[in-house]
């Protein structure tokens, strides 16, 4: 039994000396089997140490001429009093543990706008959250996983929400400063005060210096936004199904797109939606963040610019040198797999120690506490586990338990290769989609919102959407990694929504989660010239009966799709509970010879070739 104490005032020094389990119980953490393991004397809730306190920000963003202080609650083992046990922290920070304004979609942008047009203006939600004055105890989560195995739990609520002062910003600046800050102040390189106001200040004289920040959703974004800053003693994050990326979380290759379940959300809806903080700074951040919100935020093109480049992580991902344990789910349409994915293959290529866990669910879902465990063991106590030759990649298969992951050398697998499928015939039935040249003609697709994607992929025929695919599977294919469609097509309008499903076959009514959905994608014909498709600066209105070409991924995936089922590529316009909704009728035409598909396979064009019966290539 190896028993790690942190008993020096060095905050990285750290002694391993073999010991009774009596003993290491008295003395510090516990590690087996790389994990650190609960320790009787730590688990005994009676004796843990519970305070709060604000720490001083470097930055003033409700404007009253004085540093933002943000609120913070600690639970920590009482050895870290009585014995003078110093310990490390796992750290989560959100703007939701002071309460939120509700659903309420009549607040929310109205989709009933012309894709290119001026949106209909929005009614702002009213000061719906009652503001909690005093708040000592902030969360729980966390405290009971690991402040038996010895570390300390820190929950800070983010600028201007609960008690923490200033404006919330959402993915602005001092979203990512404020954590920083705190880990400063667990660091002794910032102060932290007994009150919002007071002189009195308060140490972290308990802690090591070494934090592992961990969430979900919003509070998994924050993990990566304190990384960026590159702040000391950050030494590793668990971000689970993280948003990235502002513009990619509310738009898709400019195109204006709502996350899935909040039709009409945008970057100032959230900002309504969690301004929980002190209500003599509401008129300020009402004026100064969240009106500028509302000018920048740009529903008429979908474009990108510079508000949306400073709410894009991957802009500052240089700064990141925590160790990241990514985790997220394919099937996740609110905040959807691309976030995850396009940070982690930046940390890959610059060598940030990076794993990822990615399962077959939708939003939210933490790997496997023993993943966690050794991931933290590994970076925030320091003690060389072998983390480093675990895999690199965890994939929850279809219909496993989520705890029991498979291992993969990398994600996407390293044997998957683009295979190139074009589509043909008559895509109001359901035409072809095949490795043989492309067909001539075109298809024709009537854009009508009010029919949704499930029912127009189940449609034995239908105007409103194109649909082509494969002949039945003979054999298991495995997916892996991001697809991309080229589609050339040209509309009656300036302007219109352009949507991609890939969809397995027979559709399935009521079936798993797998059954139907491979993965979607959205695009803005009229950012078809952009130099980057996926944050277009700037489009051109459509010439009508012009025809444009796009080229564009969908959301990643890994996906093995069985045999018996069919690979089906369906082209439509607007998506019912992701696009806008313009007035039915646009019509647009797709060259089928000038479009295709290109799908991940394990295996290559071989494996697809076996999949459909087809001779191999010589």
């Amino acid at each position: 039994m190896i028993s790690v104490r942190f008993a020096t005032p060095a905050a990285a020094l750290l002694m391993f000396v073999l010991l009774p389990a009596a003993v290491a119980a008295q003395a510090g953490l516990v590690i087996e089997d790389g994990q650190a393991q609960i320790v009787p004397a730590f688990a005994d809730s009676s004796a843990w140490i519970r305070h709060e306190l604000w720490v001083e920000t470097g930055f003033d963003s409700d404007g009253d001429g004085r540093p933002d202080r943000v609120h913070l609650d600690v639970t920590r083992p009482g050895q870290t009093d009585g014995e003078g046990l110093r310990v490390p922290v796992i750290y989560e920070t959100s703007p939701y543990y002071s309460g939120v304004a509700g659903i309420d979609f009549a607040h929310f942008w109205d989709l009933r706008q012309e894709v290119g047009g001026e949106a209909p203006a929005r009614d702002p939600f009213p000061a719906t959250i009652q503001h909690i004055p005093s708040q000592p105890r902030i969360s729980n989560s966390h405290v009971a996983t690991w402040v038996p195995r010895g570390f300390a739990v820190v929950h800070s609520q983010s600028p201007g929400t609960g008690q923490s002062q200033g404006c919330p910003t959402v993915g602005g600046a001092n979203e990512s400063l404020a954590p920083k800050a705190v880990i400063d102040w667990l660091n002794g390189r910032a102060r932290g005060f007994a009150s919002v106001d007071g002189a009195e200040e308060v140490e972290a004289y308990w802690a090591t210096g070494r934090v592992g920040m961990t969430g979900t959703s919003y509070n998994g974004t924050l993990p990566l936004a304190a990384a960026t800053t590159g702040v000391e003693g950050l030494e590793a994050i668990i971000p689970i199904a993280p948003n990235t990326s502002y513009y990619h979380y509310y738009r898709s290759n400019g195109l204006v797109r709502s996350p899935g379940g909040y039709p009409g959300e945008d970057v100032d809806v959230l900002f309504d939606f969690i301004f929980s903080g002190f209500p003599e700074v509401r008129d300020y951040c009402l004026a100064n963040v969240r009106d500028e919100m509302t000018a920048r935020l740009d529903r008429v093109t979908g474009d990108y610019n510079d508000f949306w480049a400073g709410r894009d992580y991957l802009n500052h991902v240089d700064g990141v040198r925590a160790a990241t344990l990514m985790s997220h789910a394919f099937n996740d349409w609110n905040v959807m797999p691309e976030h995850s994915h396009r940070i982690a293959m930046a940390l890959g290529e610059r060598g940030v120690p990076l794993q990822i866990y990615y399962h077959q669910g939708g939003h939210g879902g933490a790997p496997p506490l023993e993943l966690m465990n050794r991931w933290f063991t590994r970076y925030v106590v320091g003690v060389e586990n072998g983390v480093e030759e675990d895999p690199a990649a965890w994939i929850v298969r279809e219909g496993d338990d989520r705890s029991e992951p498979t291992p993969y050398p990398s994600y996407p697998h390293p044997e998957a290769d683009a295979v190139t499928l074009r589509p043909s015939g008559d895509g109001h039935w359901t035409g072809t989609l095949s490795l043989d040249e492309a067909g001539a003609g075109t298809g024709a697709i009537v854009d009508n919102f009010t029919f949704t994607g499930d029912q127009l992929a189940a449609a034995e025929w239908s105007n409103h959407r194109l649909l082509y695919a494969t002949p039945e599977l003979r054999e298991d294919v495995h997916l892996s990694g991001v697809a991309t469609v080229r589609v050339r097509v040209s509309a009656d309008a300036p302007a219109a929504n352009l949507s991609v499903w890939l969809v397995s076959l027979p559709w399935t009514e009521g079936g798993e989660i797998n059954d139907n959905i491979i993965t979607k994608g959205w695009a803005d014909p009229a950012n078809a010239g952009a130099e980057d498709i996926a944050s277009p600066r700037a489009g051109a209105p459509l010439t009508p009966g012009e025809f444009v070409d796009l080229e564009f991924a969908l959301q990643p995936d890994d996906q093995i799709i069985p045999a018996g089922a069919r690979i089906g590529l369906m082209i439509f316009s607007s998506d019912k509970f992701f696009t806008l909704h313009p007035d039915p009728g646009t019509t647009l035409t797709v060259d089928l010879g000038e479009t295709r598909l290109a799908l991940p396979v394990v295996g290559g064009v071989e494996a697809l070739r076996r999949a459909l019966g087809v001779p191999a290539s010589e």
